[in-house]
């Protein structure tokens, strides 16, 4: 039984892992004392499997929470290569380690090309080809960031919500529109790279992932938690 946390910038997820299936899932914005309050005491946990994003601060608050469940912590990093993917970035170190967990998740989960979209405070879009082989992607501010941005540097514009339309008529359905069709379009150009080949998917998970998923125009798939389906594999094949 092992528990796998990933840390993001804006939330920690978590899941409780015994084989092949999850038997716990939860999550809580970065900082919530009660994120792993659901989290059973008894259990008895082997390993606590650990992508972090958010720093140091972020880290040490989850390890003096997990430190209590398991003795065992381990910080999974980026590598040239494990599980079955190949890390094509010029220094493989430097990419972030939880889109290096969505990968590995994505190439448990279907072995042909992929194109995979973690969409949360920023949207990031990965290439993977049927090989295994990561060749590169792309970071763009997610949904609530774009928002925001325009809310702050601009005279006029406000955070009032609106409506995603295909021609909106207000200011608030513009913006809301604006965003959405910016993810949109980034996704739809990219998996267009490789829309030809057989078997490409697009597979989408994050907070925001839902919302983008639901108005993508090729083939996906939705996935909860992608980064845990990776720690899970990293912890099942630690040497990958």
């Amino acid at each position: 039984m092992i528990l796998a946390i990933d840390i993001g910038n804006s939330r920690v997820k978590w899941g409780v892992r015994e084989g092949d299936r999850w038997l716990a899932l939860g999550s809580g914005a970065r900082g919530d004392d009660s994120t792993f309050r659901s989290l059973p005491a008894q259990w008895a946990i082997e390993a606590a499997w650990i992508a972090n994003v958010a720093g140091e601060t972020a880290a040490s608050a989850v390890e003096a929470e997990v430190a209590r469940r398991t003795a065992r912590l381990v910080w999974v990093r980026s590598r040239e290569s494990q599980c079955g993917v190949r890390n094509g970035y010029l220094d493989p170190e430097q990419l972030g380690v939880d889109r290096w967990m969505a990968l590995i998740g994505a190439r448990h989960l279907h072995s042909g090309p992929c194109l995979v979209v973690c969409a949360g405070t920023a949207t990031t879009i990965d290439v993977l080809d049927r090989d295994g082989l990561f060749g590169g992607g792309l970071i763009l501010p997610g949904l609530d960031l774009m928002r925001r941005a325009l809310a702050r540097d601009t005279a006029q514009l406000g955070l009032d919500p609106g409506r995603v339309l295909d021609l909106p008529r207000t200011t608030a359905d513009a913006i809301a529109s604006g965003c959405m069709q910016a993810q949109l379009g980034a996704i739809e150009r990219q998996f267009a790279r490789f829309a030809g080949q057989p078997d490409a998917l697009c597979i989408v998970s994050g907070g925001a992932g839902r919302e983008v998923f639901d108005r993508l125009c090729l083939p996906k798939r939705f996935v909860d938690n992608l980064v845990l389906e990776g720690l899970a594999r990293v912890a099942g094949q630690p040497a990958g």
